[in-house]
């Protein structure tokens, strides 16, 4: 006997950043605004307000761009730990109706409603009333989709939006694949739509019909997985509180930088700041890697495994000793980046001192 359907929803804010901005600045309000750097340098856009879109903006292009295609475009610097409180805010709202929810981003979740704190036996009610809830604490709107399983949420969500809310039943999870375009399958962007297109699969359902054989000379070990999609199967639980496995920061500059102590003095920087996130989160971490990226936008990463830390001073050390083994003394630099990797927990790292007599478990959380 099959376990009954489950009742997931996929909840994405629209037009976050942005939303957040327009919501605490009046004056923006009804705008076209993007998010994002400055357009005279190599700034990108972050976000941008479902007015903005209107014109062709969109996240990860240009602002240079962005401001050609919108001339009146309002252009705000993001403000991070503005958006993460209200993100707070929000998934504080999530968890009260339920413990499964599970964060993709800031703005982003999965919800497992089957059982929740309010009783509601409909997934459409928890969702209604979770986004007036959203409304109501940050003035904000969230789009909803109500599904048996993730994937069909997610595309769920994005129907109706912004303020939207989508529901597919059990019952109406055909009819609703059948409309639905190839690229609506998880993971297909343009290049992979075209070699599907090229098989005859224009809708979603015609990657059923394609001999697995065929169809794994197109997408390769994918193709089992694509056919199951294609049928709205999606057998992945909604998963809270996910561990991060690294933490990385990075910067593009608006100019090439070429002065050596410059650089490194970005890198020490770049590696506080993820020292500072270890310490928040009361993580270790073995590795050390650095991303340089040239000014012909070649990009090389350099790494350093050694005893796991999260002392500030030695992984700016350690950062800025990669830089020796990079072409940057020679080569402009575009981008640089600091990330830390092979993250260990308090109760990890215990396990792991016997495997080095030197260390000591205080030794390793003060510092030598």
């Amino acid at each position: 006997m099959s376990a009954p359907p489950r009742r997931i929803l996929h909840l994405d804010m629209d037009a976050f950043y942005a939303s957040v901005e327009q919501r605490d600045d009046p004056s923006l309000r009804g705008r076209p605004v993007a998010v994002g750097g400055d357009p005279k340098g190599r700034g990108v856009v972050v976000a941008a307000s479902y007015e903005a879109r209107k014109f062709g903006v969109r996240s990860a292009i240009p602002m240079a761009r962005a401001v050609r295609l919108c001339p009146h475009l309002a252009i705000v610097r993001p403000d991070f730990k503005r958006y993460a409180a209200v993100s707070k805010q929000i998934f504080d709202l999530y968890r009260a109706v339920t413990p499964l929810v599970e964060p993709l981003s800031l703005d982003e979740a999965y919800l497992d409603v089957t059982e929740n704190a309010w009783n509601e036996p409909l997934g459409m009610s928890v969702a209604r009333r979770l986004k007036a809830e959203v409304f109501e604490a940050t003035s904000l709107t969230v789009s909803a989709g109500v599904a048996p399983n993730k994937f069909l949420a997610k595309i769920a969500s994005g129907w109706k939006k912004p303020d939207g809310l989508t529901v597919i039943a059990p019952e109406r999870v055909e009819r609703f694949l059948e409309k639905l375009p190839v690229d609506a399958l998880w993971g297909v962007g343009p290049k992979t739509a075209e070699k599907l297109l090229a098989i005859g699969c224009v809708r979603l359902v015609d990657v059923r019909k394609v001999p697995v054989e065929e169809l794994r000379r197109v997408v390769g070990s994918w193709a089992d997985s694509l056919q199951r999609l294609a049928h709205g199967e999606d057998s992945r639980r909604v998963v809270p509180n996910q561990r991060a496995k690294s933490c990385s920061t990075e910067d593009t500059y608006a100019k090439d930088l070429t002065d050596l102590a410059e650089m490194r003095a970005e890198i020490e920087a770049m590696a506080r700041h993820d020292a500072s996130w270890l310490a928040r989160r009361d993580l270790f971490a073995r590795t050390v890697v650095l991303k340089v990226r040239y000014g012909d936008f070649t990009t090389v990463t350099r790494s350093n495994t050694r005893r796991p830390t999260r002392d500030a001073d030695e992984l700016a050390a350690r950062a800025a000793r990669l830089l020796e083994r990079t072409d940057a003394a020679t080569r402009p630099v575009r981008l640089l980046g600091v990330g830390v990797h092979g993250l260990l927990t308090p109760e990890e790292l215990k396990r792991a001192i016997p495997l080095d007599p030197q260390l000591s478990f205080v030794s390793l959380v003060e510092g030598p």
